[in-house]
């Protein structure tokens, strides 16, 4: 189980680097034709089907990126224009029951990631080495995280559930 629920592992902080920088930037830069083309001509069944026993399904695995990004992107924006702002957490499965991750075609989630992940690695790549320190305060979890943590921790998203497509359709031979 532990498997299908990391089948990346779970995420391992780095020390910084730019080797590290450049490579979570493109991990940045290339989810949306990374999870598209995890789904692509998959069926509506097929969209329906959860990852893995009590996982969300693939349509709402794709609208959590987008959901989970656009977050990323505003704590990226807040983190580097405020001095330790306090950042809103949320309640991602309650999201993922809503009517849009339910009811809207992925095909406007990842539209709308192909969009905000370039207005998002614009700013990353703008990044001065210094800034990747700054800090953003995540109240539940009572820490500052660096944004050289954030972005470890979303380009380890990226891969994380675009492995829980393809790993998916490997194991029912879609």
């Amino acid at each position: 189980m532990e498997e299908l629920k990391y089948p990346i592992g779970k995420y391992q902080p780095q020390p910084f680097s730019a080797k590290q920088l450049e490579q979570w930037i493109i991990d940045i830069k290339y989810l949306p034709n990374q999870l598209e083309n995890a789904v692509i001509n998959l069926d509506e069944h097929q969209l329906e089907t959860p990852y893995r026993p009590d996982g969300w399904t693939v349509k709402q695995l794709v609208h959590h990126v987008a959901d989970s990004h656009m977050n990323a992107y505003i704590r990226f924006k807040l983190g580097l224009t405020e001095n330790n702002p306090t950042i809103k957490p949320y309640d991602e499965g309650a999201w993922a029951l809503l009517n849009d991750s339910k009811a809207i075609p992925i095909n406007v989630s990842l539209t709308l990631l192909f969009a905000l992940h370039t207005r998002w690695v614009a700013v990353l790549e703008n990044i001065k080495e210094d800034e990747w320190n700054k800090t953003v305060f995540h109240p539940e979890q009572k820490k500052e995280i660096t944004l050289w943590h954030l972005l470890g921790m979303y380009a380890w998203h990226s891969l994380h559930h675009t492995a829980h497509i393809t790993a998916l359709r490997q194991r029912m031979n879609w």
